[in-house]
């Protein structure tokens, strides 16, 4: 094993094919660092259970190892994958195991192949309590611990109050035995000064640093009258600039609920696109509130993995929501703003640190957001190309992915 090479092992991802944070960023950082020789990446993948890892969500897998039929590890934009065997009867508890186990398989293989000065770089804070026991052994191995401590998990509208509570202490902890913390909202390095500063190792203050998430600012590859993108319009019933759309995780706390409701009530000819994978109880609970399957202008679309039919559907937009209020800096409202000229995001701090005048804000207040869909729905060409044009000129000036991988490089290699 060459040890001119920083290795790094990335834990929190579920699958490198799915839509949330963590997934989009490792995407982009071993696609934008594949060819850089002094980086090796060691990437955990779930092998099966919610959100698994399925070798075809991806392209450009080899190098494939098969035990028992299936596919155990393989390479992926240069880095190697490597995947995690779960109990599917644990419920919130998998994603503990999860980490855990993921953890326990980096130091086996740092011990195994005497890979010098490792960075093991844990995303989100869900292993509090056996954080200190990996915390030492890493630094027996001669490595350093990183942590990306999301934001608020413990605010999420999915959790019970003894989990939120867990949660909670748990974040505590893995600030405390963790040797960086890297925050992707300055928003968020700001509480974790405020909540941990003088609670680390010997009473220290937390070492943190910014780098936010990323985002593309070019058009699509796709032209206007491709197949692949034609056939999907067809397929869902949709039209370019026909439509509103929604892309991200289908949780409560992305206020899907508020989004659906309030474009119901608007008077909107245009169609509702939502890109989402589908919780069957959640869209129940919704569907008993909201009646939105009698309103045919709502359409969950499916997901959609092609990233070059993505953006295209994205820049075909006629505006995007974006109801996201938990968490640091969000990937699906960077390509938004990469993409969509025109953006209706929730009025929240993270969300404002993000766009700045670039988008149009609205409120969890009833009336809010239909009010501003009726006054969007007539918005002018030119005004429209302003929003697009500050949008991007947004992404360009703080958040272009060679500038965050940059950074990211930077801190792995200092």
């Amino acid at each position: 094993m060459r040890q001119d090479v920083q290795h790094i092992f990335l834990i929190g991802a579920k699958s490198l094919g799915a839509y949330g944070g963590y997934e989009t960023f490792i995407n982009k950082l071993t696609e934008y660092h594949q060819k850089d020789a002094r980086l090796k990446y060691h990437i955990a993948c779930k092998a099966n259970g919610d959100g698994c890892m399925a070798e075809s969500a991806v392209k450009d897998v080899t190098n494939k190892v098969i035990k028992d039929g299936t596919v155990v590890e393989f390479t992926y934009h240069n880095a190697r994958c490597f995947k995690i065997k779960i109990p599917e009867k644990l419920g919130p508890a998998q994603a503990i195991y999860y980490d855990v186990k993921s953890l326990k398989e980096c130091c086996k293989y740092i011990k195994d192949n005497q890979i010098h000065h490792p960075v093991v770089y844990i995303m989100a804070c869900r292993i509090g309590p056996f954080m200190k026991r990996f915390y030492k052994k890493i630094h027996q191995l001669g490595g350093k611990v990183y942590l990306n401590p999301d934001g608020h998990e413990w605010l999420r509208a999915k959790w019970s109050v003894p989990i939120q509570k867990y949660w909670k202490l748990s974040e505590q902890m893995m600030v405390k035995w963790s040797d960086l913390e890297i925050c992707d909202s300055i928003n968020i390095e700001k509480y974790i000064h405020k909540c941990y500063d003088g609670k680390g190792i010997d009473g220290r203050n937390p070492n943190t640093t910014f780098i936010a998430y990323g985002a593309e600012t070019r058009k699509s590859n796709l032209a206007d009258d491709s197949k692949i993108l034609l056939d999907w319009y067809k397929h869902k019933g949709l039209k370019p600039n026909e439509y509103y759309l929604i892309v991200g995780r289908f949780v409560p706390e992305n206020n899907y609920e508020i989004m659906i409701r309030e474009y119901m009530r608007s008077n909107s000819k245009k169609d509702l696109a939502i890109i989402t994978n589908v919780n069957n109880k959640f869209y129940d609970e919704l569907e008993a509130k909201l009646h939105f399957i009698t309103d045919k202008r709502v359409k969950f679309v499916g997901t959609v993995y092609d990233q070059e039919l993505l953006m295209k559907i994205r820049e075909n937009a006629w505006a995007y929501f974006h109801g996201h209020e938990v968490g640091g800096t969000n990937p699906s409202l960077l390509e938004a703003l990469g993409s969509t000229d025109l953006n209706l995001l929730l009025s929240v701090g993270f969300n404002k640190e993000v766009a700045l005048d670039a988008a149009i804000y609205w409120t969890k207040e009833n009336g809010s957001l239909s009010t501003l869909i009726n006054k969007i729905d007539k918005i002018g060409a030119e005004k429209r190309g302003e929003y697009g044009r500050k949008a991007k000129q947004r992404i360009k000036d703080a958040y272009n992915w060679q500038y965050i991988c940059d950074r990211y490089a930077e801190e792995f290699l200092r």
